[in-house]
């Protein structure tokens, strides 16, 4: 039996035991309390400690939330040995059901963007076919996946979009820090068929893209060109870096064109960069016009 190594994470009452050897095959477990636990022996036996919360069993580690009536540098060490022992002793970790079975694995990883307080993760299937954006939890009442990301003290706001999340962080931990961690939380979720977007919001974006649609219809020649050019040549471009452009509004008369910047785009460093050098120079060469102007109007 290979040596059990406790590890700490980001949030402080949650303890990772981790395994030489993975424990579970593309599988995701957590069980609230000894009930849920019917399918996991050793999760189970866990719950008789009167100081378990929750408990996590994916890859080759079981993670332990408790409760706040112990410290975890008073329990660790014993815990771990009672799990090498009950493995010692033949102990099962989880049995086969037909619940896990049904899983779907998927694959997630990090992709750095231009905005360093941004970091893209990028699921192996579809997620949404329209973008939105959290600013805070009091947003996400359409996305239970992102309100359950906002409990992790350091994210700031997330941006979802086709096959990927976007996470904007506070400056309190180093992407380094909490990559794994936002990754293993991010697959862990939607393997054990956590939804990303309520039926209803999809339904909402479904009748916003319709109004979009007539309203287009109602816009002047240059602001339909403009957001041609937005949607063909700049839109691919920014996505690939984990953010999103939209268009706002353009003036006739000042020839100004504004935008809103989302995701990574939004409070990058290098956006006004990108919006002056790329995305006007763009306008002015497509549209045969020197005096366009293009400014965010969330920059």
């Amino acid at each position: 039996m290979s040596k059990i190594t406790i590890k700490e994470t980001q949030n402080p009452t949650i303890l990772k035991f981790e395994f030489e050897d993975f424990i579970t095959q593309n599988e995701n477990f957590e069980f609230k309390n000894i009930d849920e636990a019917k399918d996991s022996p050793l999760a189970q036996k866990l719950f008789y400690l009167p100081f378990v919360k929750t408990v996590y069993i994916s890859g080759n580690f079981i993670a332990i939330e408790r409760f706040s009536i112990v410290e975890w540098d008073d329990v660790k060490d014993a815990v771990a040995e009672q799990i090498e022992q009950f493995i010692i002793d033949g102990g099962v970790i989880v049995t086969k059901s037909e619940t896990t079975t049904k899983k779907q694995p998927v694959n997630v990883y990090g992709e750095t963007t231009p905005n360093p307080a941004a970091l893209k993760f990028v699921v192996s299937k579809m997620l949404t076919k329209n973008a939105v954006e959290f600013k805070n939890i009091d947003q996400t009442s359409a996305s239970p996946l992102a309100k359950e990301l906002f409990k992790f003290p350091y994210v700031k706001e997330i941006f979802i979009d086709e096959n990927y999340i976007s996470i904007t962080k506070y400056d309190i931990n180093e992407w380094q820090e909490i990559t794994l961690e936002l990754r293993s939380f991010i697959k862990q979720y939607i393997e054990n068929g956590g939804i990303v977007l309520d039926e209803s919001y999809i339904a909402s974006t479904t009748e916003t893209e319709t109004i979009k649609a007539q309203e287009f219809d109602n816009l002047d020649t240059t602001s339909q060109q403009i957001i041609n050019i937005l949607e063909e040549y700049v839109k691919p471009a920014v996505q690939a870096d984990g953010g999103n452009i939209a268009f706002d509004s353009y003036n006739e008369e000042e020839k100004l064109v504004k935008v809103i910047l989302q995701g990574a785009c939004s409070g990058c460093p290098s956006s006004t960069f990108t919006l002056k050098s790329g995305i006007e120079n763009m306008l002015k060469s497509m549209l045969n016009d020197e005096s366009i102007k293009v400014e965010a109007v969330n920059a």
